[in-house]
C-alpha cells in the first residue's frame, strides 16, 4: 500500500513513465525549444549590464563622484557591452558548427572529449556542472531580489522564497522537455516582450527629452572596497562580469534530441534565433 502511495505521488509529480516508443511523440518544435533552453541565457540580461555597473562605479567613487567622473567612467559600458556581443557571435558561429558535428548533441563535455581526451572532458563536465549550479543560484537570486523590491514584505524570507522557487522549476522540469516547455513559454516570451518594450519606450523617451533620472541616488561608498583606479584591470574586471550575459548558450547544442526532425537544423536556428534576442536585449539594456 505504501509502495501504492509513493508511486501514486511520484506519477502525479512528475507524470507517467515514458516507452523508447513514445520518445519521437515528446519532440519539441522551434517555439518550444526557445522557451526551453533559451530562458536561461535569456534571463542574464537581467543583471549582467548591472555586473558591469558594479565595477565600474568603483572607479566613479575613487574619481569622487563628480558628474565629470560619471560621464568619464559610464559610457565605457557600452564598449564593454559591444565586446561581449562579438565574444557572442564567435559563440554562436561555434556551437552553430558543433550543431551539425554532433547531430546527436555535443556540448563541451563532448566536444573536449573526442578532440583532447577523457581529462579534458571531465574537466569540461566539471567546469558545466559548477556553471550551471552557480547560474540557478544567480538567476533566482536575481529573481527574488526584484520580486522583494516590489513587495518588501517578503524581504525577510528571500532565503526560502528561492528555495521554493528552486523546487518548482525543478519538478517542471522533472515532467519533461514538452511539459516544462509549455510551461516555460509564458514568461520566456513574456520576458522578450516586456524587456523589447521596455526598450522603444527608452528610446522614444530620451529622444523626446522626457526620460525620467533617479532622485537622491544612495550613497555608493560601499564600492570603494576592492575598487580599482580606472584603468585595463578594471576595463577588463567589468568585461569578465559582464559575460554573465553569456551564460547558458551552450544548451541547445547539449539539446539537439529534444527537436523534431530536422533536428540539427531546427536546433540551429533557435540558437541563431537565441542569440539574436541575447545581443538586442544585453546592448539594448545596457
Amino acid at each position: 500500500m505504501i509502495q501504492s502511495l509513493s508511486s501514486s505521488i511520484k506519477e502525479l509529480v512528475i507524470g507517467k513513465p515514458l516507452s523508447t516508443d513514445d520518445a519521437q511523440h515528446q519532440a519539441i518544435s522551434k517555439k518550444v525549444g526557445l522557451a526551453v533552453f533559451a530562458s536561461d541565457a535569456l534571463s542574464s540580461v537581467a543583471y549582467a549590464t548591472q555586473e558591469i555597473l558594479v565595477v565600474l562605479v568603483g572607479a566613479v567613487v575613487l574619481l569622487g563622484g563628480t558628474v565629470a567622473a560619471q560621464q568619464q567612467v559610464f559610457p565605457l559600458a557600452i564598449p564593454i557591452a559591444a565586446a561581449i556581443a562579438l565574444l557572442l557571435l564567435i559563440l554562436t558561429i561555434s556551437y552553430r558548427q558543433t550543431i551539425f558535428a554532433y547531430p546527436d548533441g555535443g556540448g563541451a563535455y563532448t566536444v573536449s572529449r573526442d578532440n583532447f581526451g577523457p581529462t579534458a572532458g571531465m574537466v569540461a563536465a566539471a567546469a558545466l556542472l559548477i556553471d550551471y549550479i552557480l547560474t540557478v543560484s544567480v538567476s533566482v537570486s536575481s529573481g527574488v531580489a526584484q520580486i522583494a523590491s516590489a513587495f518588501p514584505a517578503i524581504l525577510p524570507y528571500r532565503a526560502e522564497v528561492a528555495i521554493a522557487i528552486v523546487i518548482i522549476i525543478t519538478v517542471i522540469n522533472l515532467r519533461g522537455v514538452k511539459e516544462s516547455g509549455a510551461v516555460f513559454a509564458v514568461p520566456t516570451y513574456g520576458f522578450i516582450i516586456l524587456m523589447l518594450l521596455t526598450m522603444v519606450v527608452g528610446v522614444v523617451k530620451a529622444l523626446t527629452g522626457t526620460l525620467g533620472t533617479v532622485p537622491d541616488p544612495p550613497e555608493l561608498t560601499h564600492a570603494l572596497h576592492g575598487a580599482e583606479t580606472l584603468g585595463l584591470f578594471l576595463i577588463l574586471k567589468a568585461f569578465s562580469s559582464g559575460c554573465a550575459a553569456l551564460t547558458g548558450v551552450e544548451a541547445i547544442s547539449n539539446g539537439i534530441q529534444a527537436f523534431k526532425e530536422p533536428r540539427s537544423r531546427n536546433a540551429a536556428n533557435t540558437l541563431l534565433v537565441m542569440s539574436g534576442l541575447l545581443g538586442i536585449l544585453f546592448i539594448g539594456t545596457t
